[in-house]
């Protein structure tokens, strides 16, 4: 694997306390310097702001978004110098990269980001990603960390994604931690809804990002990020954590597409017949299979795609604009409504 993102969870690298573990963040930092020692490229998404900003400021006032945005302004700061100061006795640079959900709303815009992460690697500096928590609220913000590294592993096209939690990965009934998981594992019933401590999200949101991700072609693993040197030792081979699978890999356009969800300008509802083909053969959706359009949108644009219950079951890029799209439903002998190439369906 020539390419990895690792996320580390807010639990790794945060005391009860609230304050940050330097132990845990010097053997990480380690174990990404004897990576890159390999021709490992590695980008990091890291939580822990806020728990930085904890140490820093006590926050006065009731209002909860602006004590998070003050903790995280002051706290970033911190927690980018922590790891300037423990990358430099590694003899590298690390960079800061601060995002928002909308900053994958467009085709372009995504592209530029790509542009920059792939540069900063290509100059051996290990980009530390995060959050942009002081302007991201309400529909700005990802589900949590694991969403953002998520789709920073599709827009990079990682070989693997390894998220470190502060558990073992996940576990079966009888509290055992599944070492491999496919598409056809049902986990929800073995999973918690709780979420951790002091981040956002909990195991349930990680299950969903890495099947999308596994889905895309990346090798995706969750595991404890306070175990010694678990990275290289998973990158070895070595059973640690849960595995999720990788299906073939997808193109560029395709994980896009996949990281879009939000940003849609309409919707097209398919009768069961195309629901069926879609999801059993390699085929564009067709104005024959088209029962509904809504919104309005111009060739070229996002839309949904939804079954006849209303259920969104994939993402496509518009060959029409709304109004023809609308004059051909149903008809037969036009062209594809969303070609193949710019078609993805959820897993």
């Amino acid at each position: 694997m020539k390419k990895i993102i690792i996320k580390i969870g807010t639990n790794v690298i945060t005391k009860e306390n609230g304050l940050l573990n330097l132990e845990v963040m010097e053997n990480l930092v380690k174990q990404v310097a004897e990576l890159k020692k390999t021709g490992v490229k590695v980008v990091m998404v890291s939580s822990g702001a806020m728990g930085a900003g904890r140490s820093l400021i006590k926050v006065e006032g009731k209002n909860d978004v602006v004590r998070r945005q003050v903790l995280c302004s002051v706290g970033q700061i911190k927690l980018l110098e922590t790891y300037l100061k423990l990358f430099q006795k590694e003899s590298l640079i690390c960079s800061q990269v601060l995002v928002t959900k909308e900053d994958f709303r467009d085709r372009s815009h995504y592209l530029n980001m790509k542009n920059c992460i792939e540069g900063l690697l290509e100059n051996n500096v290990v980009p530390i990603i995060n959050e942009n928590d002081v302007i991201s609220v309400s529909e700005l913000m990802f589900t949590d960390n694991d969403e953002l590294a998520g789709l920073m592993a599709s827009l990079i096209s990682a070989d693997a994604l390894i998220i470190l939690s502060s558990v073992d990965g996940i576990l079966d009934a009888e509290g055992n931690v599944l070492a491999e998981v496919d598409e056809k594992t049902i986990l929800s019933k073995f999973i918690q809804k709780s979420k951790s401590s002091f981040g956002r999200g909990g195991m349930l949101t990680k299950v969903k990002i890495t099947q999308k991700i596994a889905a895309m072609g990346i090798e995706t693993f969750i595991a404890n990020g306070c175990t010694q040197n678990v990275v290289i030792r998973i990158l070895n081979g070595e059973k640690i954590g849960t595995h999720f699978g990788s299906s073939s890999k997808k193109s560029g356009v395709k994980r896009w597409i996949s990281a879009s969800e939000g940003h849609e300008k309409g919707s097209v509802k398919i009768d069961s017949g195309a629901e069926k083909v879609l999801k059993n053969k390699i085929a564009s959706l067709l104005p024959i299979g088209a029962k509904e359009i809504s919104g309005e949108f111009k060739k070229g644009d996002l839309i949904k795609i939804l079954n006849p219950e209303g259920e969104i079951i994939g993402h496509g890029i518009s060959n029409y604009h709304s109004k023809i799209a609308k004059s051909h439903l149903g008809k037969k002998g036009k062209k594809a409504l969303i070609h193949y190439d710019y078609l993805y369906l959820n897993q």
